[in-house]
């Protein structure tokens, strides 16, 4: 089975920039400094509880993207 494609931490990255928030405002809703924060954005996977409390703060379902990703591989190998 492949790697998977989605860089999480960039696109948590992204989802905050776009929602005008800052590194402090989400360090504060998830209890952590802020140096937690930044290597969230430069890892590719992060665990699934962390997952679930990043999507809850910036209220955006992450995981979507893994199931889409899912979905996408298994038509793909269905041809």
């Amino acid at each position: 089975m492949g790697k998977t494609c989605i860089h999480i931490g960039e696109i948590i990255h992204e989802e905050l920039l776009r929602q005008g928030r800052t590194v402090l405002w989400l360090s504060q809703q998830l209890g952590c400094n802020r140096t937690n924060i930044y290597n969230i954005f430069v890892r590719d996977s992060i665990s699934t509880d962390l997952l679930m409390k990043i999507s809850i703060a910036l209220n955006k379902d992450f995981f979507v993207l893994f199931s889409k990703q899912f979905s996408q591989q298994i038509s793909s190998q269905d041809k």
